[in-house]
């Protein structure tokens, strides 16, 4: 893929600013988003536009066009981005940390990156106020970040502080190579005690603000899950997940699409009583190859108090506690 002057953009250095858009995004005009996630004057994002170094799902685009929920956007600047995200005093959860990458424990509330209406108090605001050196890392339009955790979801997630890492990690990520284990505790007995959910998930026909199996535009999604135990008094289940694919809402769409809503979730699992105040999943294991050293790192975070609470709960009814 090449700009207006034959330049492969591909093959160029830094890497792209890239984005999915997420629910707080969709309905924007592009160039709008852009313009407010990298921190730049719409000016300069109407500039990449013209020079052909903005792709949205892999086409070219008109700074008018709107984007939708889990579209993919891709940035080449045609000059330096400043970035403008202030670094916030913030207590993290630390389960790992080097010159080359930082793991957390996410807690959930947290949003991991600034978006349009939500600039301060973001996982990236903190990274930003702990490292102080991840500017431009990966494109500032998110800085550091290599995947993401809905604001509802808590558990393990990595950020690089440098460039390598960055493409080390995004590529592995991109791989399938990751490690990812969640726990989820979802509403139903499922029969079987294992099974894989294959459909591809797209904007939902009606409502841009969800994700749906229901669409003649999805992007290919798998997801792996496994009974951990059952809780028929409750008639809710505690799974195992693992995801192959990590597609916007992925998870919480294709166990909705079986027929096992997560608890709480009340987006895809309509859930009306107030069990938990958010979507029942953690991302309780993430594994990686490390950029500098090779090595097979692997890290896990318990199930924090409310699920924990949850469990406790269901424990009860079944007279297991």
């Amino acid at each position: 893929m090449a700009d207006e002057a034959g330049h492969d953009l591909r093959s160029s250095a830094p890497p792209p600013v890239s984005f999915e858009v997420s629910e707080s995004e969709a309905g924007w005009r592009i160039d709008v988003a852009l313009s407010s996630l990298a921190a730049v004057p719409r000016s300069a994002v109407k500039r990449w536009i013209a020079a052909n170094r903005v792709r949205l799902n892999d086409s070219p685009c008109r700074a008018s066009r709107r984007v939708s929920l889990g579209d993919a956007v891709e940035a080449w600047p045609v000059e330096p981005v400043e970035a403008s995200i202030l670094p916030e005093a913030m207590e993290l959860d630390i389960l790992y940390e080097d010159r080359w990458l930082i793991v957390i424990d996410k807690p959930a509330g947290l949003v991991v990156h600034p978006a349009p209406g939500h600039p301060r108090g973001t996982l990236v605001n903190a990274l930003l106020g702990h490292c102080g050196d991840l500017a431009g890392v990966g494109g500032v339009l998110r800085p550091g970040i290599v995947h993401r955790l809905d604001r509802g979801t808590s558990g393990v997630l990595v950020a690089a502080k440098n460039d390598i890492a960055h493409r080390s990690l995004s590529e592995q990520f991109h791989d399938h190579s990751i490690e990812r284990v969640y726990r989820a505790f979802v509403r139903g007995l499922p029969s079987a005690d294992e099974g894989t959910v294959r459909r591809a998930i797209g904007r939902h026909p009606r409502d841009r603000k969800r994700m749906s199996v229901a669409t003649r535009a999805g992007r290919e999604a798998a997801t792996g899950w496994t009974v951990c135990e059952r809780f028929p008094a409750s008639r809710r289940s505690d799974l195992e997940i693992r995801p192959e694919t990590g597609r916007t809402h992925q998870i919480r769409v294709h166990l909705a699409s079986v027929g096992l809503p997560i608890a709480g979730d009340t987006v895809y699992g309509r859930a009306r009583r107030a069990e938990i105040e958010r979507p029942a999943l953690h991302a309780a294991v993430l594994g990686f190859v490390h950029p500098e050293t090779g090595e097979r790192l692997r890290f896990e975070a318990p199930i924090p108090k409310d699920m924990g609470d949850l469990l406790s709960e269901m424990q009860r009814r079944e007279g297991r506690t």
